[in-house]
């Protein structure tokens, strides 16, 4: 897990469980909510140009970034596996169908 360090160009948080939208807000005090998506930075030719995220992190670490205010996220320490979306909830209605003999 990379440490959290904040970079020169880019303003970095840890995501919390299961979070989805960025929870970061603007100068009135209004949440962005942007959609959280997984940045493949080596690949982005802004980034590219500074090289931040790679130099703090390697080539290949697991980075969010956030469509709207570019925010990124680092993944929550308890979530193992690498989910875009999140790894969802259980459901509340029972619907689990048996398995056939």
């Amino acid at each position: 897990m990379p440490s959290l360090t904040q970079l020169p160009h880019h303003k970095v948080k840890i995501k919390a469980a299961g979070q989805r939208a960025c929870n970061e807000k603007n100068d009135k005090g209004k949440f962005c909510g942007g959609h959280l998506k997984r940045w493949f930075y080596v690949a982005d030719v802004v980034e590219q140009a500074c090289g931040d995220a790679e130099k703090a992190w390697g080539p290949d670490a697991e980075v969010y970034r956030c469509e709207h205010c570019k925010t990124l996220y680092l993944p929550h320490p308890e979530e193992l596996t690498v989910n875009v979306a999140g790894q969802g909830q259980l459901s509340v209605f029972g619907l689990t169908v048996p398995a056939k003999e």
